[in-house]
C-alpha cells in the first residue's frame, strides 16, 4: 500500500471488515491465523499450533487447548483472556490477524451472555414471502402433483424457499 512503508514479514496482515453497502456484499468471516511454532500474545501468554490443535501457554504451563478449526472455542478463550485483564484486544488482533470489531463483538457476548452464548445454535427465520395465503396456494399446487420448481414459478417464489418450508414442516410434499 502506498504511504504505509514496508511491512515486516512477521507481522500478521489484518483485514478490515467492510460494512454492508460499500461493496454491496456481506463481509466474509476472517478466520484466525495459527502459524506453526510457539508464538507470543503477550510476554506471559503464548500459543502453539501442532497437529491441528492450538494450545495456549501461561509461561511454560499449558492452560487451554482447542482444535484449530474450532472458531467458537477460540473466540471464547480469547474473550476470557481479555475480560480477565490478561491481554488487550489489540494483542489478540496482532497475534491472530482477526478484525478488532470481531474481538469486541465476542468480548461483549461473553459479558452479556456468558460462556453459553458462544455455543447457542442460531434459530431459523421464517421466510416473509410465505404468507398464509401463499402457503395455502403452494400446498394446493403440491397436492395436485406439481413439482416444487413448478410451484415456485407459479407463485413467484424461489424453489429454495419452498424446500426450506418443506423441511420445516410448513408444507407437505406429495409422495
Amino acid at each position: 500500500m502506498l504511504g504505509e512503508g514496508p511491512r515486516k514479514s512477521n507481522e500478521p496482515q489484518v483485514a478490515r471488515e467492510s460494512p454492508v453497502g460499500e461493496t454491496g456484499q456481506m463481509p466474509q468471516m476472517q478466520l484466525p491465523l495459527f502459524p506453526a511454532g510457539l508464538r507470543a500474545i503477550t510476554r506471559e501468554i503464548g500459543f502453539q499450533c501442532e497437529l491441528g490443535k492450538v494450545v495456549y501457554f501461561y509461561g511454560h504451563l499449558p492452560v487451554f487447548q482447542h482444535d484449530a478449526d474450532d472458531v467458537q472455542s477460540f473466540r471464547l478463550f480469547t474473550s476470557q483472556l481479555i475480560e480477565g485483564g490478561t491481554v488487550k484486544q489489540a494483542d489478540i488482533v496482532k497475534a491472530f490477524g482477526v478484525p478488532l470489531i470481531t474481538v469486541k463483538r465476542y468480548s461483549k457476548l461473553l459479558r452479556e451472555k456468558g460462556t453459553k452464548g458462544f455455543f447457542v445454535s442460531r434459530g431459523r427465520r421464517s421466510a416473509p414471502v410465505l404468507t398464509e395465503e401463499v402457503l395455502r396456494q403452494c400446498q394446493g399446487l403440491l397436492d395436485e402433483g406439481q413439482t416444487v420448481p413448478e410451484v415456485a414459478v407459479a407463485v413467484r417464489v424461489l424453489a429454495n424457499t419452498l424446500h426450506k418450508a418443506i423441511r420445516a414442516g410448513r408444507l407437505k410434499k406429495r409422495n
